[in-house]
């Protein structure tokens, strides 16, 4: 286990020293900062236009942040040829992906806090602002704790495109990994509507075929809870706990089957 704790460390290092990824973040600080000024001139609706392009730009960043730094944790090490000098010392091909991975979920957790705690400052100061009594108007507080299952939830999906994203840097070109992992993103954003295909073809074959798709494909939809925050819908924490345990099955997957690429490989 010390190889890879070691490992995941050395990612986190060099992803925080990565000049793309404090642009990624400035620009969904800033981003969020800007909503304060939107919702300004929307009257009565400023905290429900806040918390929803707040919560929009720390997935779409997170996004951001889990292909293009995902999509080069094994392919830059091919690259630059340090694959060599990596496989020469006592560490296993297994523990150098998992390794690899978890140091870009501890880069995105730490990112995802940071904006998130962007976005509660941005609430904060226009609670502080506004004029008294006017939070009767609001569905929910302007600080509302349940933003934070927004994050986690997004957090969990940003998880599962990670391990995406490594899967296919296992033996895949970055461009040709970053296509495949923002395809099959927006598939698994659009997945449950394939549970609804026989509705619309009467064909057993086609039916089955979009069945098994829709098992093999991730299903993120179920991790957007974007829209019940802001409108004030409760969001279970049973529900929540589920969408964990789904992504830590499919990412567990994920990463066997990057192993199993990544161990037949030949760097001769």
């Amino acid at each position: 286990m010390r190889p890879i704790g070691v490992i995941a460390l050395n990612v986190f290092r060099e992803s925080v020293r990565d000049k793309v990824l404090y642009n990624l973040v400035f620009f969904a600080v800033v981003l969020m900062g800007a909503s304060y000024l939107i919702g300004q001139l929307t009257a009565g609706q400023d905290v429900k236009i806040i918390k929803d392009l707040g919560l929009a730009a720390t997935s779409i960043f997170g996004l951001f942040i889990a292909v293009f730094i995902g999509i080069g944790l094994v392919s830059k090490e091919v690259e630059k040829r340090s694959i060599y000098s990596l496989l020469s010392k006592p560490i296993e091909r297994y523990q150098l992906v998992i390794g690899k991975y978890l140091g870009l979920v501890l880069t995105l957790a730490v990112n995802l806090a940071v904006m998130a705690l962007a976005l509660y400052a941005v609430l904060g100061y226009m609670a502080w602002m506004a004029p008294a009594g006017s939070e009767l108007a609001w569905e929910r507080p302007a600080l509302d704790p349940a933003m934070l299952k927004a994050v986690l939830l997004t957090f969990f999906e940003l998880s599962i495109v990670t391990a995406i994203a490594v899967f296919f840097s296992t033996f895949s070109t970055p461009i040709l990994s970053a296509a495949l992992t923002f395809g099959l993103f927006i598939a698994g954003r659009f997945s449950a509507d394939l549970r609804n295909f026989n509705q619309v073809i009467d064909s057993a074959l086609a039916n089955g075929l979009t069945t098994a798709v829709y098992w093999l494909l991730p299903n993120l939809s179920q991790f957007d809870a974007r829209s019940q925050v802001v409108h004030g819908d409760p969001v279970a924490m049973t529900s929540v706990a589920l969408s964990g345990g789904y992504a830590l099955l499919y990412v567990a997957a994920l990463m066997v089957a990057a192993i199993a690429v990544f161990s037949r490989r030949d760097f001769k």
